[in-house]
């Protein structure tokens, strides 16, 4: 799949968002070794606490499917009906893709017709994962 294909594929996931308190709706793609792709939105909620965010939804889908092992994410976001330019993962959702994915995990930010490539390790270094836990 295609950087474009997938950065596409969130875009139509973002479509999905419950986002009405901030407006801001976020959509991921998710890429697995399986060559499936795992689509997530943001889902707000009036008490703040238990909102989630469209990464963690893309994750939560995929690992409940049976799938662990990912290539990519792609991940757009905006105000209303605006993409912006750049829209990175929250710290929550950088955490959850660590229990997953290696240091060299591509992450896909911006919008189909601009895309930055970053890695995890370059979005959380020194993170903390099971590999401290031994």
């Amino acid at each position: 799949m295609t950087a474009r294909a997938l950065m596409e594929a969130a875009v139509a996931a973002r479509e999905k968002a419950y986002a009405p308190y901030s407006g801001f709706k976020v959509g991921a793609a998710l890429l697995g070794k399986s060559g499936k792709v795992y689509t997530g939105c943001n889902v707000e909620n009036a008490a703040y606490t238990p909102t989630n965010c469209a990464e963690r939804t893309a994750v939560f889908k995929a690992v409940s499917e049976g799938e662990r092992e990912f290539e990519a994410i792609a991940i757009v976001g905006g105000k209303g009906e605006l993409l912006s330019p750049l829209c990175a993962p929250c710290g929550v959702c950088r955490q959850v893709l660590t229990e997953f994915v290696g240091k060299d995990f591509k992450v896909l930010l911006g919008t189909p017709e601009k895309i930055t490539e970053t890695t995890l390790d370059a979005l959380l270094p020194l993170s903390f994962g099971k590999n401290n836990l031994e």
